[in-house]
């Protein structure tokens, strides 16, 4: 093997599920990351960056593949074959992309990749976390991704403005910490953004849901209730959000409210709004709150908020209050529950005087259906609880669940086994079913229909 193979490989034959494997730094690889910085360096000096800026991205990586390869055939002659290959790819990753998550980037199973030091890139495939091999010189090296990062949105990120929030051109979502914040190293968090949304259908095959609880969604969306999606971080609450959202008439104006956009609804009157950042001189910010009054003046038939997580909470509560029924979004919390204390804090953000019990009248009132989605131990995402919201008792907003995932054990590969159950519970909105002649699977609601 020749020692500038430093390529580490994951997997193993007949395994299925990727395996992290890598080595130590050793001596190849210092070689080769050497090699590379000449190449950099000789080739930021070679080629015209103006002239590389006017270039489309594919004519781009062309030309300093062609200026890479004339390098090496002129300075570094002993190089050759795959390994000559390999080196080029790297240089004009770091030349044009991102270094060395270029690849993992790239990767369409990749769902997240976090960059903790030169020495520490983690990325989350299919639910679940690996080391990777790639691997950064040092902080150095991972600041100059980072200015690459930020330059081109007119973003600013130093020692007095230690973290910022970012999009790259696809979509994805880019978050930036860096010391004293962040006292080991400079980090970069990075989720991608899938350009395939999962339908309706895909999350039934991967037993996120039965049919039988996702004609129930399709029943409640049509006669037009107001419904949260809760759960945590990476639960796959955005992705729920857009499977439901495609059972919205194509006759009705949706007005989508986010930060970044991450929804891509395939009717075909939608209107996308995103929330902006205070700008590089202290101004220009636009709220999620200031959008969602905004959007109240744009006659909207369905108002879709990607995140609440403010003191738009506030004006949600109205709008689903006062005629715009039939409005979607989520909310970070463990549980139905959880999700509505969750929004009553974020009404008082708003800084109204108002009693609390005025607030979870407006909640009681505003809000028919949580959906709690989690992420299972296995990585799977499922739906783990429906709950209906029933009305106050006293001082206390009251809840009854319609259906639940109840797991039953973990199978010998560490899959979580269990099934979807119905509480038996008729919910009070299900007169709206047959108002509207929305039809529903025979017996859903007795017990353990699904």
């Amino acid at each position: 093997m020749s020692q500038f193979s430093w390529q580490a490989k994951e997997g193993g034959e007949g395994d299925d599920t990727p395996q992290p494997k890598f080595k130590r730094r050793g001596q190849s690889a210092d070689a080769v990351d050497e090699l590379k910085v000449k190449l950099h360096q000789r080739l930021i000096e070679e080629l015209d960056p103006a002239k590389l800026k006017g270039l489309e991205p594919d004519r781009a990586r062309e030309a300093v593949v062609v200026a890479a390869r004339a390098l090496i055939s002129q300075e570094m002659p002993g190089i050759v074959g795959g390994v000559r290959d390999d080196l080029i790819a790297a240089v004009a990753d770091e030349v044009l992309g991102f270094g060395p998550i270029e690849g993992l980037i790239n990767e369409p199973a990749v769902s997240e990749i976090m960059v903790n030091a030169p020495d520490e890139v983690f990325y989350e495939k299919e639910g679940r976390l690996y080391l990777s091999s790639v691997r950064f010189r040092d902080d150095a090296h991972i600041m100059r991704i980072i200015e690459r990062i930020v330059a081109p949105l007119g973003r600013r990120v130093d020692e007095s403005s230690p973290m910022v929030d970012a999009r790259l051109p696809d979509g994805s979502r880019v978050n930036v910490i860096l010391p004293p914040v962040a006292p080991k190293s400079p980090t970069i968090t990075i989720r991608k953004f899938q350009a395939d949304k999962m339908t309706i259908e895909n999350l039934i095959e991967m037993n996120s849901m039965t049919r039988e609880v996702a004609e129930f969604f399709r029943a409640c969306v049509l006669v037009r209730l107001n419904i949260i999606v809760s759960g945590g971080t990476g639960t796959g609450k955005t992705t729920l959000l857009n499977a439901l959202s495609s059972f919205i008439p194509d006759t009705e104006r949706i007005i989508t409210i986010e930060d970044p956009t991450e929804l891509r609804l395939q009717q075909g009157h939608v209107v996308s709004l995103e929330a902006r950042p205070v700008g590089l001189e202290g101004k220009g910010e636009v709220t999620q709150r200031a959008l969602v009054r905004n959007a109240l003046r744009m006659r909207p038939d369905r108002i879709l908020v990607g995140e609440v997580r403010g003191a738009e909470a506030f004006d949600m509560m109205q709008a689903m209050n006062t005629g715009h029924e039939g409005s979607l979004g989520t909310v970070h919390a463990n549980s139905p529950r959880d999700a509505l204390a969750r929004i009553e804090n974020m009404i008082l953000m708003a800084g109204l005087d108002l009693p609390m019990r005025a607030i979870r009248e407006q909640i009681a009132s505003a809000i028919h259906m949580v959906i709690q989605i989690a992420r299972l131990s296995d990585g799977t995402r499922r739906i783990t609880q429906v709950s209906e919201i029933s009305g106050m008792e006293g001082e206390v907003v009251t809840m009854q669940e319609l259906f639940r995932f109840q797991q039953t054990g973990v199978d010998s590969d560490g899959r979580v086994l269990g099934e979807f159950q119905t509480t038996g519970i008729r919910p009070s909105f299900a007169s709206k079913f047959e108002v509207a002649g929305v039809h529903l699977p025979p017996g859903l609601f007795s017990e353990n229909a699904v």
